[in-house]
């Protein structure tokens, strides 16, 4: 009796622990497959009004279907994005705070000093939304008929054309300063904060010519608002066949295509991850979406974490070398 009494004591400890250990895990189990449970905010780097803001709402509004949860957009313009992007990073890895980012993610901490956040290592991958090109336009009543023209002038007059962007290492800065290096033009750089920002100016002819994207810049040139000059990409795009590359309009070799997709903080839960990327692959895939997206030159994309992960890694590498050659650095 005594024995069997000591066998018990030794026994209580370890079964208690171990039945503690079986609620926490069970616990959190539960916190993770029952996600989402509250709202979730999708954050934006730049101002509303602009088509990455257009898309990211257009994304917020299938993952609410999709997940049956509120899904808020939350605008954080500043920096070209670097101030979204640090929220994003220092917010819980819970997916209740993701960020709908693009290619400035990977050029802003090669451009920007402050900007010390790892794109690889500090965020976790959800999913590539899509690619597409931007185009060059200038005001509708410019002097500027063709790029060559463009050219030409800016040659002759070194300084005297200047380009707008939505802020330093955006995309659309990042068009210009591949212009100016591949066809010879000093142009004078003036960002803003966002595409809505500038597009103002633009219109009313106070910037000489901007690189938006193709959504964007392609509508206003269809009501005459703005004059479509050249896409960026190697090859025309399908959605507006007539305007021609940069490239055969005489910039030889010049080739610019931007990207957007979704990261959450880093260490997210595999349960959740495979919840967002899920939501991801229904969305790029809704039929409404994808014809959209297709309608506006952007070509879907829709990839898993694993390879929008590789995807970013090899982004890093190739802006690396090519912001290298540009010298584009904000102090």
């Amino acid at each position: 009796m005594i024995q069997l009494y000591s066998m018990l004591q030794k026994f209580i400890p370890a079964a208690t622990a171990l039945g503690f250990a079986c609620c926490t895990s069970g616990a959190a189990l539960a916190q993770t497959t029952d996600f989402p449970n509250k709202a979730i905010r999708v954050v934006i780097g730049f101002t509303p009004g602009g088509s990455t803001d257009t898309v990211g709402r257009q994304i917020a509004h299938s993952f609410s279907k999709i997940l049956g949860q509120s899904v808020i957009v939350e605008n954080k313009p500043g920096a070209n994005g670097n101030l979204a992007t640090d929220f994003v990073r220092r917010s819980p890895p819970d997916g209740y705070t993701i960020f709908y980012t693009s290619i400035g993610h990977v050029t802003n901490p090669l451009i920007y000093q402050d900007a010390k956040y790892d794109p690889v290592n500090d965020f976790t991958p959800i999913g590539q939304i899509l690619s597409g090109p931007n185009v060059l336009v200038v005001p509708g009543n410019s002097k500027f008929k063709t790029v060559k023209e463009l050219i030409d002038y800016g040659r002759a007059n070194p300084g005297k054309v200047n380009f707008a962007s939505s802020g330093i290492g955006s995309s659309v800065h990042l068009s210009g300063e591949l212009f100016k290096q591949l066809s010879g033009v000093d142009m004078v750089h003036i960002p803003y904060k966002g595409a809505g920002s500038l597009m103002p100016h633009l219109l009313s002819g106070t910037v000489d010519l901007a690189f938006p994207n193709l959504p964007t810049g392609a509508a206003l040139a269809e009501q005459g608002q703005l004059r479509a000059l050249g896409v960026t990409t190697k090859t025309r795009s399908a959605a507006a066949p007539n305007i021609p590359t940069i490239a055969e309009a005489g910039v030889p070799g010049y080739d610019m295509s931007t990207w957007y997709g979704l990261v959450g903080p880093a260490n997210m839960p595999t349960a959740v991850l495979k919840i967002l990327s899920n939501a991801v692959t229904q969305t790029v895939n809704e039929p409404e979406f994808k014809e959209r997206l297709i309608a506006q030159g952007q070509d879907p994309k829709g990839s898993s974490p694993e390879e929008f992960g590789a995807f970013i890694k090899a982004e890093s590498v190739r802006w690396a070398a090519i912001l290298k050659e540009m010298k584009v650095k904000v102090e």
